[in-house]
């Protein structure tokens, strides 16, 4: 008679493993919704889009100040009529056509500047924010064939910061809540259920709306590096690393051609510049959730640097160096704000000497080695 021979052991299927996986996920989704529903994220980033971008404006409009007339008033080739003509094709809107009268157009100038420092200062942002918006849409919508086009993303990010909390953080909104709470001590009076119900839901659309906006705000930034490296590399002069040493040779953009000579004396150089700069716009957006985006976001600031040295494009370098701040986390700014209130307390008297451990630490005047 034959002996049975044993059954090989068979695979059994992680049931349990993925009764776990299954359980956690609902978990999860749970825990990303509570995130977005309940608390606003990146608030220091947020306030960085909002400070940049109003110093940004501010700054252009002071710059063009004397060529006011010229780009966007009645004395501009581009006239009121001709706009008002395109916005019936467009959809779009300006202030500054309302009326051709000069004193108006001194006016709205005003005004834009005005808004922009209050804007940057984040004073009563929500209600600054949209006038913000309206003001660079309208100047932007009134002679949108005379600038650089730098303008362009300045006009997206006004937009968008309006539905974000941009003011709770580095603004005045900001000192004046904290003053208010340190003079003040709460008294907790009994709330009725609907006032309750209405805070909370007051205080959810508020961290939806920003949490979203910040989140377009990240997805602009990864489509518009995506879309120019993808752009990019259809191209045969970015193929064979020659586009930059035709850029430099462009008269409309050459600020200084002595500089610009000197860069296009360097052929390896500008061939890895090229290759380099497409590796960047098309890897940028799969680099953003690890610690590889820190050297990518580095070397894109040389690269908007160098584009507005060389190609004399500023406001367009600013605008996408402000744009790249989004991605840095709120720990990175925190820090920044205690080494700026370090600072501060060391010039108010205080000097700065460093610990056993390499840290630095604040000595107070009468413990110097000098006072003593």
């Amino acid at each position: 008679m034959e002996t049975e021979q044993p059954l090989a052991p068979q695979r059994r299927t992680p049931e349990g493993a993925d009764a776990g996986v299954l359980h956690r996920v609902p978990e999860r989704i749970g825990a990303v919704l509570t995130v977005l529903t309940e608390r606003p994220v990146s608030l220091y980033a947020a306030a960085v889009l909002r400070i940049g971008y109003g110093f940004l404006y501010l700054v252009f409009l002071l710059r063009e100040f004397p060529n006011r007339d010229e780009i966007w008033g009645p004395g501009s080739p581009w006239t009121p009529e001709l706009a008002r003509q395109l916005f019936d094709q467009t959809g779009w809107a300006s202030i500054l056509t309302l009326s051709d009268n000069r004193a108006y157009f001194e006016a709205c100038y005003v005004l834009a500047l005005i808004t922009s420092v209050l804007f940057l200062l984040g004073w009563r942002t929500r209600v600054v924010s949209v006038v913000f918006a309206v003001v660079v849409a309208s100047f932007h919508a009134r002679a949108i064939f005379m600038t650089d086009g730098g303008d362009n993303l300045i006009l997206l990010m006004g937009v968008y910061l309006v539905f974000t909390a941009c003011g709770r953080r580095w603004s005045l909104d900001a000192r004046r809540t904290r003053l208010r709470s340190s003079e003040v001590r709460p008294v907790h009076t009994p709330m009725g259920q609907g006032a309750a119900e209405l805070r909370r839901s007051r205080h959810t659309l508020t961290a939806v709306l920003h949490n979203c906006g910040m989140f377009v705000i990240a997805a602009q930034v990864c489509f518009l590096y995506g879309a120019a490296g993808l752009y990019k590399v259809q191209g045969g002069s970015w193929g064979n690393g020659t586009a930059l040493h035709y850029v430099l040779n462009l008269d409309l953009f050459r600020p200084w051609p002595e500089l610009s000579l000197m860069a296009d004396e360097h052929d390896a150089l500008i061939a890895i510049a090229c290759y380099l700069t497409v590796l960047l716009q098309v890897a940028f957006p799969f680099v953003l959730f690890g610690r590889l985006k820190y050297p990518v976001l580095t070397m894109l600031l040389g690269m908007h640097l160098g584009i507005a040295v060389l190609m004399g494009l500023p406001l367009f370098s600013g605008a996408m160096i402000i744009a790249d701040a989004v991605f840095l986390p709120d720990r990175f700014y925190r820090s920044l704000e205690r080494l700026w209130r370090r600072a501060g307390r060391a010039t108010d008297g205080g000097k700065m000497r460093l610990s056993t451990r390499g840290e630095p630490v604040l000595v107070p005047p009468q413990l110097t080695p000098s006072s003593r």
